[in-house]
């Protein structure tokens, strides 16, 4: 796109989503880990729009602008009005601050960025004052027909909404997506010109047919995917956007060199980044903010969310959260990194371990059942099976700290805030209550020092 004017953008998210019969805002909830609302602000940031202004309702504005922040404006409707008047509420910010403005709607989050680039190609090529952006669909219920010139079918001269089309007869028909592109000073100027329906809206696609009575240049862009027209009324819908956006995402990684071996039954949120040849395993979920390296195994079964996964890993029917392992690190099976858990090159977890807000030091292995919290665990520590950190003392949490080399025998428990020096060794069994010098061994209940 070759972008001489400046751009300004109009996201409608006013609505109050009654269909949706939830309390949460409609643009609020999540599609394959991010806010519906977070779709359109992104695309326009990544086609480079200059200004983007949310059109929020009373009721919403406090929760929009907590999850935005300043990096877009506000605009508030004060009541339900309609499209039409949604964008007249953007007005006062926008009058006099962009050549051309794309308005899209908050529930839209299968738009890409292709077919917005293409429509706004166009509309800047041709000098348009208003263009469309369409679908052809299979079923059209509650999507507005656009209407053509019957002699050129070019030419646009109006959007039958759905609740007023009279002509649909089951046959693939040509709808509105919701996307638009207007002349910025004949949008201003026209927007007064829209009736006002009997229920009190005003609605922005009847812009269309003022622009061809007034024999302006309007035209529809045909999207190469009619999934990109459908919006979001209820959570029906929602949960089937969100299995085509999952498939989308699915596809993409497969094709950059990443191995699914059953698509239908692996969840990859839109956050997450995978590395080239890493083999993802059936029923397992990928969500957040998680980045995986290349030359991993991850499943089956796993749940790996806001996680750090580095190069050439193993994560087998585990779960991780908020956690770091770096490259050649292997976990599972039906283990838990919880937040905080920090396991460096070359670390070995086993089956049935669970860590919480602990540093592993490259080396160190814990092959067999256990709890390590709040501790650091030092380079090449062989921990045996059963051992527990007693870091919680009903009161406050208290950290628990090996020293490298060290060697904890089964069913050790070590009551923190304890240390295990260098080279130390803990018999099987042993609650140890005070720290351990380097190099010597802690036996019994409560342990006690004693020459190795």
């Amino acid at each position: 796109m070759d972008n001489m004017d400046k751009l300004a953008g109009i996201i409608l998210a006013a609505g109050d989503g009654k269909r949706m019969n939830s309390r949460i805002p409609k643009v609020l909830h999540r599609l394959c880990g991010k806010e519906l609302l977070r779709y359109p602000v992104e695309l326009l940031g990544r086609l480079g729009v200059d200004r983007v202004v949310v059109v929020v309702s009373p009721a919403n504005q406090d929760t929009v602008k907590a999850l935005l922040g300043d990096g877009v404006d506000y605009a508030v409707q004060p009541s339900m009005t309609g499209t039409a008047g949604a964008v007249k509420a953007a007005a006062t910010t926008l009058q006099g601050q962009a050549d051309q403005v794309v308005v899209i709607g908050g529930d839209a989050p299968l738009v890409t960025d292709d077919s917005v680039r293409r429509l706004l190609d166009g509309h800047l090529e041709e000098g348009r004052k208003m263009s469309i952006m369409s679908g052809i669909v299979q079923t059209s219920a509650g999507l507005g027909r656009v209407k053509r010139d019957l002699g050129s079918q070019q030419n646009v001269l109006g959007i039958v909404e759905a609740t007023n089309d009279t002509e649909r007869d089951g046959q693939p028909v040509e709808v509105n997506s919701g996307v638009y592109c207007f002349q910025a000073d004949w949008l201003w100027e026209n927007l007064e010109k829209v009736d006002v329906s009997s229920n009190g809206e005003s609605y922005l696609t009847d812009l269309a047919a003022v622009a061809a009575e007034l024999g302006a240049s309007v035209a529809a862009l045909t999207s190469n995917d009619p999934d990109e027209v459908l919006g979001i009324n209820n959570l029906v819908e929602l949960a089937h956007l969100e299995d085509i956006q999952r498939r989308r995402i699915r596809e993409r990684w497969m094709l950059l060199g990443v191995t699914i071996t059953d698509p239908s039954s692996v969840m990859i949120d839109g956050g997450v980044t995978i590395g080239q040849d890493t083999v993802i395993l059936p029923n397992t979920m990928l969500l957040g903010d998680t980045t995986i390296g290349s030359n991993c195994e991850v499943g089956p079964g796993s749940v790996v969310k806001d996680s750090t996964i580095g190069d050439r890993c193993r994560v087998t029917s585990s779960a991780l959260e908020d956690a770091v392992m770096e490259s050649g690190v292997d976990i599972g099976p039906f283990s838990h990194l919880r937040p905080g858990a920090y396991l460096e090159s070359g670390v070995h977890i086993g089956n049935y371990v669970e860590v919480k807000e602990s540093r592993f030091v490259a080396g160190a292995v814990m092959g067999h059942f256990g709890y390590v919290g709040d501790a650091s665990i030092g380079a090449n520590v062989n921990v045996g099976a059963g051992m527990v950190t007693c870091n919680y003392d009903g009161k406050d949490k208290h950290r628990t700290v090996v020293e490298k080399d060290a060697f904890i025998g089964c069913d050790t428990m070590l009551v923190a805030p304890v240390t295990v020096g260098a080279g130390a060794v803990t018999g099987a069994g042993a609650v140890v209550t005070i720290d351990v010098p380097p190099a010597r061994l802690a036996v019994g209940v409560p342990a006690k020092i004693v020459d190795r």
